[in-house]
């Protein structure tokens, strides 16, 4: 009797040499957690452990062409978007991924690099609150990204706090809402997920030591690969961030910069792990 096929995930994401980040930390991911990974570049990046130094957006229609070209040969179970490097990579994307209303679609809105490298210009933010966010089922930025995407569409509060945030961005399409806190201040990471009632649940995690590279592709890559296995929004939320963690707690440091998440841990762990 065949085996039955693992569940694939269609990633859209620039790529990383190190492997810290990009699509290859959304492969490992994928692949750690039992998911099929389908992989469609949207830019070419020049990066080390410490930061970005450039990047090239790959054309439009190559990055549709990609995406159909799977799309067309497999069924895939959810879907994953992270850097995207231009508008019209945005809108190539939209497009395709609106063909595919019932596909779970996580956007992870890369918007800078660990360092702080900009990796979205104002356009490209307004093209993603106005063709992404409408087709999204989970949107996972950090708070800093949070703020960002809903810091302009309040004209008399441009200085909203989380909460806030979250509310607008559901206004926009988003039907939930995972915005993670550890740039925010305290011993404790408080990720939050928010739905259209509101708070759906938040968790608290010990804060780690040291800066780490990948965490928010690790984490959206997670929730897609639970999403994919058919398991519901709030447990695929909660599983994800405990399987980040346990990348976080049992990261490397290869080069010179920061810490890459083991995504592998469990292979290498004892049998309490």
């Amino acid at each position: 009797m065949p085996t039955p096929p693992l569940p694939a995930v269609l990633v859209f994401a620039g790529t990383d040499p190190t492997g810290g980040a990009g699509l290859q930390a959304d492969v490992l991911t994928l692949s750690s957690l039992g998911c099929h990974p389908l992989s469609v570049v949207t830019a070419v990046t020049v990066q080390d452990t410490v930061g970005v130094d450039d990047y090239l957006p790959i054309d439009p229609e190559w990055i549709a062409d990609q995406a159909r070209g799977v799309l067309e040969d497999m069924p895939v179970s959810a879907i994953k978007i992270g850097m995207i490097g231009s508008v019209e990579g945005v809108a190539a994307i939209a497009e395709v991924v609106s063909d595919y209303p019932d596909i779970p679609l996580v956007l992870d809105p890369v918007l800078s690099s660990g360092r702080g490298d900009p990796l979205a210009n104002e356009e490209l933010l307004e093209a993603m609150r106005d063709l992404l966010l409408p087709q999204t089922t989970v949107l996972t930025p950090n708070s800093i990204e949070a703020r960002r995407l809903a810091e302009d569409l309040d004209e008399e509060n441009d200085d909203p706090d989380l909460d806030e945030c979250a509310r607008r961005l559901l206004e926009l399409g988003s039907e939930f809402v995972l915005i993670t806190g550890a740039h925010e201040q305290g011993g404790q990471v408080i990720n939050t997920l928010y739905g259209d009632g509101g708070v759906v649940n938040r968790l608290q995690w010990d804060r780690l030591p040291g800066s780490y590279h990948g965490s928010g592709c690790t984490l959206a890559s997670a929730v897609a690969a639970l999403l994919a296995q058919g398991q519901d929004m709030a447990d695929a939320v909660k599983e994800a961030q405990e399987y980040t963690y346990q990348t976080l707690k049992n990261a490397y440091r290869p080069g010179m910069g920061q810490y890459i998440p083991d995504r592998l841990y469990w292979v290498r762990g004892d049998d309490e792990e």
